[in-house]
């Protein structure tokens, strides 16, 4: 998912893509003289359970499909920005 949205304008024009078997939301900033480089990866979720689904939502929001690791309904999960000190 390439993220639009206003919510973390840092991240804005990032690609976000959520991992089953290494149970993590990775960021990846795209560039280079091509427009087509990932120039750095960063971890953003890790271990919480598999990410099955990452979308932005129309509030700007980041939100993840997490499986239940007990067979029951996939959690969703809201990223929320958190004030710097």
């Amino acid at each position: 998912m390439f993220y639009t949205g206003d919510k973390f304008p840092e991240w804005r024009g990032s690609l976000f893509a959520g991992g089953l078997v290494g149970e993590q939301l990775v960021r990846l900033t795209i560039g280079g003289s091509n427009g087509r480089t990932v120039t750095d990866a960063e971890t953003m979720v890790r271990r919480q359970g598999r990410i099955r689904d990452v979308r932005q939502g129309p509030d700007g929001f980041i939100y993840l499909a997490i499986e239940d690791r007990q067979g029951g309904k996939s959690p969703v999960v809201r990223l929320e920005p958190v004030a710097r000190r």
